[in-house]
């Protein structure tokens, strides 16, 4: 029998995601990120670029920035002519309300009159720390809160969870708040919610998960190092998505994001790169693919 890694590079075995993310020339982030990541897990990576930047925001000065919004809508609708079909659609960082309503439409596009519909992961990037990013408005949090309403899977901070809830942001003191505040996200439409940042105890920081079909809650710690790291929200929701393109639960699909991004940040750090330019990611995309498969998973 054919080994099932041997089997993925068959016509029509491997899956097709497509990233709706910005493009930054420099600086590790959005699809610099998510396309190398999804390829080296064994899943083809479409794109719909949403701007492309000559870097990101954080650290580099004044952004040259060329907006694509308008191109947004065509490109999709482009590929439904030549039907153009994915497994996973997967956002990221959105820029303004229109972006926001274009790819609730993309959505819409891609769910609909298929033999099967794609997995729809939102990871809905509006801030950190307890603070709206700069760009990020009232009218852009409803808007990403709709957006939510309508994914498989969600892929929240702590600050971004309670913009979501309309709640005031603090930061769970045990394990029975954060259940509770995944169980409330879960309640806005997504059926499986991944908690990102929590931390229980003052060394360790990681992720939870709640699904809601399975009643099912789980985490996944690491040892934390001090320190502002550009783009690991967007590893981390990459390398999930690849975990569940490749059928691990949800729990198991975490923990393989919480530790390869954990490495990669250690990775950094020991290299002494300037943490400006991203996160070492690279180094570590030769064993993704056989930690993704050989995981055992628990739910």
């Amino acid at each position: 029998m054919m080994d099932y890694r041997e089997g993925l590079a068959e016509k029509g075995k491997m899956k097709r995601a497509l990233a709706i993310h910005d493009l930054s020339g420099v600086g590790k982030c959005s699809l610099t990120v998510a396309m190398p990541i999804l390829s080296a897990a064994g899943v083809e990576c479409s794109a719909m670029p949403t701007a492309v930047l000559s870097t990101h925001t954080g650290g580099f000065g004044e952004v040259v920035c060329q907006d694509l919004t308008a191109a947004m809508l065509p490109f999709a609708r482009h590929w439904m002519r030549e039907r153009v079909s994915f497994d996973a659609l997967y956002s990221g960082y959105l820029a303004s309300h229109e972006q926001l309503g274009i790819v609730k439409e993309v959505f819409r596009l891609f769910r609909g009159g298929g033999a099967s519909k794609p997995l729809v992961l939102v990871d809905p990037v509006m801030g950190d720390n307890g603070r709206l990013y700069s760009l990020c408005t009232a009218e852009m949090a409803v808007k990403m809160r709709e957006l939510c309403e309508s994914a498989d899977v969600i892929v929240p901070n702590l600050t971004e969870a309670a913009i979501l809830l309309g709640r005031e942001y603090r930061i769970p003191a045990s394990r029975e708040e954060v259940v509770e505040l995944m169980q409330a996200l879960a309640g806005l439409g997504p059926r499986r919610v991944v908690l990102t940042g929590i931390r229980f105890g003052q060394d360790k920081i990681g992720a939870g998960c709640y699904d809601a079909d399975l009643d099912w809650t789980g985490f996944a710690m690491q040892e934390e190092v001090p320190g502002h790291f550009h783009g690991t929200g967007d590893i981390f929701a990459s390398v999930l998505l690849a975990g569940l393109l490749h059928g691990r639960g949800l729990e198991a699909a975490m923990g393989i994001a919480v530790d390869f991004t954990a490495e990669s940040i250690r990775r950094t750090v020991k290299l002494g790169t300037e943490p400006r330019y991203g996160v070492c990611f690279e180094l570590g995309l030769p064993g993704l693919l056989e930690r993704i498969l050989d995981r055992p998973d628990k739910k």
